[in-house]
């Protein structure tokens, strides 16, 4: 009897997981995802393309004149903000603020961007309209990852689930600085320095200790809108101006935390999964076999699968090897393998840089998202295949500890 119900609880687990808080925006995003790829292919294509597209019969900001630009410059801000206040709560007070802790994730994540890179190049580089996507599958999805560990539940060790989410953290620094640095158009150096002084008020307001938070949310929304015409994309706005809230707030509460604590629920139900469904569209009507296997699709695909898990694998292996950093404890190599696999789920940030690294080209950003939408549900199901196949549950734990194994 006891055997019956464990094994009937393992059967369901996966069911109860799907409703557990790691794992709800994962597959929110998944349904999104969904979602807009059967309107982009319905009798609804038109309707849909239309809405995201068509201009606005009105807008207070005429340099976003349709909805898609004010999804992606503008509600995007809003999730790059939460993005740059969990940064700098891990840099302060979390797994990141350990030089040790640190070494690890931060090696992953680096390589873990440099072999999807390079995989990139490898197959498109020698196209030159081609080459500036190189940054496109060197992003994870935080929320998209986290979403596959929380259907697995309690069958991947916790070492390692804290080791997905803090090099999802550094994979977000390194994508923010990526996209500030290569894909920053023609700057306008007065909207620029309007920017930089809004910026300076904001340190200034630290430095001070002004305690109250609509200071600073009122000048992140000045700052966004120098920024938005300055030549810098709009989103490292949020991040810049999360980056200057104080962790200490009125009555000794940490403001950073509240403030994030706020916002997140916001970012991850709705911002992101409205940013997914304006995006992740892509019309298969004509596409063929040779639009699949175009060179665009198959460079992001093959860096999200291959370089992805390759370049973080390699780098645990190297650095538990010769001493660097301990690979993550309680967790085997073919665990280890699994969340290596889990991080070429690009979604979010790759369909984002896809959008910048070929602006004025439609055919070229639906094959971007072809590639991404391939590679992101290959490395979900392959690393969701190796967990379960290596990880046991609580119960099969048990059952173990019965038999005395």
């Amino acid at each position: 009897m006891e055997h019956n119900r464990r094994t009937l609880a393992d059967a369901l687990a996966p069911v109860k997981a799907l409703f557990v808080q790691d794992a709800g925006a994962g597959i929110l995003l998944i349904l999104v995802a969904v979602a807009a790829m059967v309107a982009a292919n319905s009798p609804l294509a038109d309707a849909y393309r239309a809405m995201f597209y068509t201009p606005l019969p009105w807008t207070p900001i005429p340099k976003l004149d349709n909805l898609h630009l004010w999804i992606n410059d503008g509600l995007m801000a809003v999730f790059f903000f939460v993005v740059g206040l969990e940064v700098k709560r891990e840099m302060i007070e979390g797994e990141l603020s350990n030089p040790a802790q640190r070494r690890l994730p931060m090696l992953a994540a680096v390589a873990g961007m440099a072999a999807p890179a390079a995989v990139y190049l490898l197959v498109a580089g020698s196209d030159a309209a081609l080459a500036r996507g190189w940054a496109i599958p060197a992003a994870t999805d935080i929320a998209f990852a986290m979403g596959v560990l929380g259907i697995l539940g309690n069958r991947v060790p916790a070492t390692l689930r804290l080791f997905l989410l803090t090099v999802a953290i550094v994979d977000d620094i390194g994508a923010v600085m990526i996209i500030a640095v290569f894909y920053t158009g023609g700057l306008n150096l007065v909207w620029l320095l309007a920017a930089l002084l809004v910026l300076g008020g904001m340190i200034a307001l630290n430095r001070s200790n002004v305690a109250r938070t609509w200071p600073y949310i009122a000048l992140a929304l000045v700052l966004w809108f120098c920024v938005l015409h300055s030549g810098v994309h709009a989103t490292i706005a949020g991040v810049a101006a999360a980056l200057t809230l104080p962790m200490v707030g009125a009555n000794n509460d940490t403001m950073l935390e509240r403030v994030e604590h706020a916002l997140a629920p916001w970012s991850a139900y709705l911002i992101v999964p409205i940013f997914g469904f304006a995006n992740a569209g892509v019309n298969l009507a004509g596409l063929g076999i040779e639009g699949l296997l175009a060179p665009l699709p198959v460079a992001i695909a093959a860096g999200l699968v291959v370089g992805k898990q390759a370049g973080i694998f390699a780098a645990i292996w190297i650095a538990d090897r010769i001493g660097y950093a301990p690979r993550p404890q309680h967790a085997t190599w073919p665990q280890i393998w699994g969340v290596a696999m889990l991080c070429g789920i690009g979604f979010t940030m790759s369909l984002f840089i896809s959008e910048l690294a070929f602006p004025g080209s439609r055919m070229l950003i639906e094959e971007a998202k072809i590639g991404i939408l391939l590679g992101s549900l290959v490395s979900a199901i392959a690393g969701y295949a190796v967990l379960r196949m290596t990880t046991l549950s609580d119960s099969a734990r048990a059952m173990e500890r019965d038999a005395g194994v």
